[in-house]
């Protein structure tokens, strides 16, 4: 049985817990929070005996094989410099961290490190989404020329203590939300970023709540242009308070042979009378004029485990695999670095209205 550490255990831990009973030989079997409600309901959920309200004493424990970390995002660098330290794989929610500056450190520090890092990049685990990086793989675009992201979502949810309400704990909306996309480009366009010019603003969520006096002040709408080194260019549409569409993500790439496209549905739990319609792959091809569509089902059991479209468990089947048979993780750290990165930028660049250069 593979024993992991489970380090955090809000919605997004929980999801973990979730979807990881879903795997043979693999259970959550200790959880730390410092949220005593929190730490009791994924204690429960997991159905298991060890909690921690401080994670350090759960690595002191040494009775586990891997960790998972899925604390608020400002916490991430302190919990990755004591997690390297025990040498076990980990498996790090996303952003990395919330700044580039302690992602070096974190990449620094793991250089030193016999622990492998898997950044949670669930977005490459999508099933709509792994089918239209095979469709570019293959060539059937071409060389792939600009790829667009449109995310119209709900806003952000309740935390423990409203921690996603403000910039400094979450790197920011381009930093917290958007790392999957940046992520995305960079590993379909198979380059790395150069410019980021972004505009974006906060419109319509949160305005009305204070915090010890505070407004929050993260971007709730904006566009981001993205140049990459090989001469392609990347779009995101995003919108935070657009619960109402029923495809929550469309993912365009297009080369000058074809456009492929995924949608991708809201999740079930934010859909009316629990309808949720079936992701798709679109495949326009150029000479032809025709396009070809067809449906991405995804099982009941694991649209039910998580808000991700199955790819919490896709993702945590390979990390598995990982650790039980050795190699690299997929989404390294490098991965995770260049997410914040982008988002970083693209932060600075809305607020100041400059374009720039990595």
């Amino acid at each position: 049985m593979l024993r992991y550490g489970l380090i955090g255990s809000g919605m997004m831990g929980q999801e973990h817990i979730r979807n990881v009973a879903l795997l043979d030989g693999a259970a959550v079997t200790a959880v730390a929070d410092p949220d005593e409600g929190m730490r009791d309901g994924a204690r429960t959920l997991a159905g298991c005996d060890a909690a921690y309200a401080d994670y350090r004493d759960m690595l002191s424990a040494g009775d586990c094989d891997a960790f998972v970390i899925a604390a608020p995002n400002d916490t991430h660098h302190r919990i990755l410099v004591d997690v390297l330290a025990a040498g076990k794989p980990v498996l790090c929610e996303k952003p990395l961290c919330t700044t580039t500056a302690h992602c070096d450190e974190v990449v620094a520090l793991a250089a030193r490190s016999a622990a492998p890092v898997w950044v949670a990049m669930e977005y490459r685990y999508m099933p709509p989404t792994e089918q239209l990086i095979g469709e570019v793989a293959a060539g059937v675009v071409g060389a792939p020329m600009m790829i667009a992201i449109r995310e119209h979502r709900y806003p952000f949810l309740t935390k423990v203590g409203d921690w996603n309400r403000f910039n400094r704990r979450t790197g920011g909306t381009f930093v917290e939300k958007c790392c999957h996309y940046w992520d995305l480009m960079r590993l379909i366009l198979k380059s790395d970023p150069v410019r980021v010019f972004a505009s974006g603003g906060i419109g319509v969520n949160h305005l009305d709540e204070r915090y010890d006096g505070e407004t929050p002040d993260i971007i709730d709408h904006g566009f981001v242009v993205v140049d990459f080194a090989s001469g392609a260019r990347g779009m995101l549409d995003l919108c935070m308070f657009g619960e109402g569409s029923t495809w929550q993500e469309i993912i365009s790439v297009t080369g000058p042979k074809a456009r492929v496209e995924a949608v991708i549905p809201r999740p079930e739990r934010f859909a009316p009378d629990h309808m949720v319609p079936s992701a798709q792959i679109i495949v326009s091809d150029r000479a032809s004029m025709r396009a070809e569509t067809r449906d991405v089902w995804l099982d009941p059991t694991l649209l039910h485990a998580g808000d991700h479209y199955g790819s919490t468990f896709f993702q945590h089947r390979r990390f598995r695999d990982m650790v039980r048979h050795g190699g690299r993780p997929e989404v390294t750290l490098e991965d995770g670095l260049w997410a914040v990165r982008v988002g970083e930028a693209a932060e600075h660049s809305a607020r100041s209205g400059e374009a720039v250069a990595l």
